[in-house]
């Protein structure tokens, strides 16, 4: 199999394309570093372009038609959007789905403590992380404090010009001989990963100072507490409620002399999600009802209330068709049995420093377009979802027509490691379904690299999908 360089089959218009799209996706990308804000960012933007909230237009008591286009939220954390074409939605529906979440470090129920008169968060890490990536690297922190009163209260420092940073931090190479000889997975543990907040203790003017002994007995966190109180409105006990996520801080950037790359945070899988919002939103007069589905919890099994195992999708597509007057609980099974879907799942690129673990003629490459992996899973496929020879045959055409730029990979040589998706939880409904996205270079490291025209790629690839995919299985 030939593997074209995907810049190469741009012409100027499409670099143009390519380019802007770039700068679109950045913004979005330094902009979105959790569920909760590419979800806000979403609604938002599915509202200007005629999206209209579901259970909204249940309440009115309209009734919707081809060409209407809807979204329903669930839990500020998870996202469908519908866009109804002329086919009856019982002959499938057309879905591309990603997820929003990363992996990151989240901030702990009871977390602030004080040692040695320096303030820390203790944290708990989500996903699968190295754990030594994340020292002495600028911190910021993302969230909602939700205080008993149902007052949500926002919290996102770190990322602004004149916001403080925060860290965690690591031991000097002079002292580290012992530290040095672990291995990878344990030279910083899990507990260790607790994030510096404050060193200077609380103000104690001399008219108030207490003689006892107690007097300075945790200074730093009583003043970082009063500065909660005063910024934010919030004390101690409303951690209890809190989801605070801990984040690399700062923008995406261009990466190369040549600025043929993106750098930044969280691509893993908002490389994916942001260009299947963007096909969404920009197809129109279609046949077939078009789905984006943009979930959390996938990086620990997509578990949860708002993880692709619950039946939010499932709940939202009755509600869809039952207010187009085709809903029965048959015409739903069969809907989903013959829907088409692309798992927008981020793919590993090759990386020639670390050629060992892969397998150069089954990976996927930087820059030479959208990924498909026809299975994922562990060793013997374990876990994976396998595509069917049919399918992925109507895709290679629906590419071929459309020009779009792809590719095939695995991840990496059978034993030595694997993963999964979202792939395999949509296939239980008995639909088509393949993984179909960006590859990344250090996926799951606090930076991760993608190419620009693999970026291009995937949005023309899940634009042709929503047009064409057809194929049904019952």
């Amino acid at each position: 199999m030939v593997r074209v360089n995907a810049w190469n089959t741009f012409d100027r218009g499409q670099h143009k394309s390519c380019m802007d799209l770039a700068e679109d996706y950045k913004e979005f990308l330094s902009s979105c570093k959790t569920e909760r804000e590419c979800v806000d960012r979403f609604v938002n933007d599915a509202e200007a372009n005629g999206y209209m909230e579901l259970n909204e237009v249940r309440r009115e008591g309209r009734k919707l038609k081809a060409g209407d286009r809807v979204y329903s939220v669930w839990m500020n954390k998870s996202m469908v959007m519908f866009e109804i074409g002329r086919a009856p939605i019982e002959e499938g529906l057309n879905i591309v789905g990603a997820h929003i979440d990363s992996p990151r470090l989240d901030v702990k129920q009871n977390p602030l403590y004080e040692d040695s008169d320096i303030a820390y968060l203790d944290t708990h890490y989500y996903g699968g992380i190295k754990k030594y990536q994340y020292v002495t690297l600028p911190l910021a922190i993302h969230g909602v404090i939700v205080k008993k009163s149902g007052e949500t209260v926002i919290l996102r420092v770190g990322e602004d010009e004149d916001d403080p940073v925060f860290f965690i931090s690591d031991l000097l190479i002079h002292l580290s001989q012992e530290q040095m000889k672990k291995p990878a997975a344990s030279v910083i543990e899990g507990e260790a990963l607790d994030v510096i907040i404050g060193s200077k203790p609380v103000y104690l003017d001399e008219s108030v100072k207490d003689s006892s002994e107690d007097s300075s007995k945790d200074a730093v966190k009583k003043a970082l507490l009063r500065i909660l109180e005063e910024y934010y409105g919030i004390d101690e006990e409303d951690f209890v409620s809190a989801e605070l996520e801990v984040v690399p801080a700062g923008k995406a950037r261009d990466a190369g002399f040549d600025r043929s790359m993106i750098l930044g945070y969280g691509q893993d899988d908002r490389a994916c999600a942001y260009p299947a919002f963007r096909a969404q939103i920009e197809s129109h007069d279609l046949d077939r009802t078009s789905c984006a589905l943009l979930v959390d919890k996938e990086e620990i099994g997509s578990v949860g209330a708002t993880g692709m195992r619950s039946r939010f999708f499932e709940n939202a597509l009755a509600e869809l068709m039952d207010l187009c007057g085709q809903y029965s609980e048959l015409s739903l099974r069969r809907a989903l049995a013959n829907s088409c879907m692309l798992s927008s799942d981020v793919s590993i690129a090759f990386d020639p420093s670390y050629a060992s673990v892969f397998e150069k003629k089954n990976s996927s490459y930087l820059g030479k377009g959208v990924a498909f992996n026809k299975f994922t899973g562990a060793r013997g496929k374990s876990g994976s979802n396998d595509a069917n020879a049919e399918y992925i045959a109507h895709l290679r055409q629906i590419f071929e027509e459309e020009k779009v730029c792809v590719q095939t990979s695995e991840l990496g040589k059978v034993d030595a490691g694997g993963g999964g998706t979202i792939a395999y939880i949509l296939a239980l409904y008995g639909m088509n379904v393949i993984d179909c996205g960006v590859p990344v270079l250090s996926m799951h490291s606090p930076w991760e690299a993608i190419s620009k025209a693999d970026l291009y790629s995937a949005l023309c690839a899940y634009r042709a999908f929503f047009k064409k995919a057809s194929l049904k299985s019952i």
